[in-house]
């Protein structure tokens, strides 16, 4: 079993404020987060949280806008999705990037790294390339282990005793573990901002998913088209699904050799052709296959519960199905935002999740454009009107 208890930890400043430079995609695909950070003309800290179980976790801190050197007490924290990282909060620019956004508007922002991702990819004993051990969690832990260890780790750095939270993607489905998991947690949280939720996962359309979902071949077979431990699928995998859902030479099959995109979708209109140098150096930015995996398994259940270990799951949970995870313990003020052209977090899905979370379920909002995808939160040109206005003003509220 799990150790949930976070091991005190030190953290590490780094970089400061420069001077901007004028933006460059292609510069900008060789920079570090920090690099990006700094580049951009804002303060930018890294700090270290080491969890329970070993994994070494990297937050990045913008502390402050650009016309200010006053750190706010009002503390946000950013948590990324499937395949993410914190580059994908800033690396579409100071106009567009939530984390500049909110840091302009004068909050403190943090951004979380779950484990495994190439910001994250470190352990006090394990050696991802060499142990398979270290490959062995899915959500479930960075949403009971690693997200409760940056919270604690950022609230006692600021000396604040709660935060906003906004996740994306699987970063809402790590809120929903955390907070229902360990519910001391909702008194952290000021409110949280669920962009594309996902939570009960049997209306998604994914076809990569739904591959998973229903794959009745040999394993052995899937795991070396997709990857074993570490999700890692293969160009001969990827060039199927471009040839199965995407049209030759158009951009949708540039984004469909992407396996970020070939699992979440795409909105050509949204998509900014210029970012793509820097959007593909980043992302994806990995991941283990069982996370994948256990998105897999509600597909098939219509449930939202952990991770299905089979004929183990009786000496693991001792019961013969893994326990649901129950939504009436989750208190913090939560919002939603949805859209119908989203792969992973499907319209019926988002409702029923509202419905689970009762009065903690403050709004659920429907993104005005149609063709509004999962990844449009992060990397679609209308994001920032569309989505982080409300977002920002819905947090003044709290």
């Amino acid at each position: 079993m799990l150790l949930l208890k976070a091991i005190p930890s030190v953290f590490l400043l780094v970089y400061c404020s420069a001077a901007p430079a004028a933006p460059s995609d292609d510069d900008d695909a060789h920079l570090t987060v920090p690099e990006l950070i700094t580049k951009y003309g804002y303060p930018v800290e890294v700090h270290q949280v080491t969890t329970t179980d070993g994994y070494i976790l990297t937050l990045h801190r913008i502390p402050h806008g650009k016309n200010t050197d006053k750190v706010s007490n009002r503390v946000v924290f950013l948590m990324h999705g499937l395949l993410c990282s914190s580059a994908d909060w800033i690396f579409t620019g100071p106009d567009h990037g939530l984390g500049y956004l909110l840091a302009d508007e004068g909050y403190d922002v943090w951004m979380g790294n779950a484990r495994g991702n190439h910001q994250s990819r470190n352990h006090t004993r394990l050696n991802p390339d060499k142990d398979p051990e270290f490959w062995q969690f899915s959500w479930h832990e960075i949403g009971a282990v690693d997200v409760p260890a940056m919270i604690d780790h950022v609230l006692e750095v600021t000396g604040e005793e709660s935060l906003y939270h906004i996740g994306h993607s699987q970063g809402t489905t790590t809120f929903y573990v955390m907070t229902s998991m360990r519910p001391e947690y909702n008194s952290k949280i000021k409110a949280h901002f669920s962009l594309a939720p996902v939570g009960y996962t049997n209306h998604m359309t994914s076809p990569l998913m739904h591959i998973l979902a229903f794959w009745s071949g040999p394993l052995e077979l899937l795991f070396k088209l997709i990857g074993v431990n570490e999700f890692l699928p293969t160009n001969e995998f990827l060039a199927l699904m471009g040839d199965t859902f995407c049209r030759d030479g158009d951009i949708t099959q540039f984004l469909c050799s992407n396996a970020l995109f070939a699992i979440c979708g795409f909105s050509p209109k949204e998509m900014n052709a210029t970012l793509f140098p820097v959007l593909t150096a980043h992302t994806p930015a990995g991941s283990s296959t069982r996370q994948l995996v256990h998105y897999a398994q509600g597909i098939n259940t219509g449930t939202f519960r952990q991770f299905d270990f089979g004929l183990k799951n009786l000496e693991i949970y001792g019961t013969f199905t893994p326990p649901a995870y129950d939504l009436k313990l989750i208190t913090a003020p939560i919002y939603l935002f949805y859209s119908h052209n989203d792969w992973m977090a499907a319209e019926r899905d988002v409702i029923r999740l509202c419905n689970g979370l009762g009065d903690s379920c403050k709004g659920k909002f429907l993104v005005s454009d149609n063709s509004f995808n999962h990844l449009d939160y992060l990397y679609g040109i209308s994001a920032p009107k569309i989505v982080y206005e409300r977002v920002i003003s819905l947090m003044a509220r709290h």
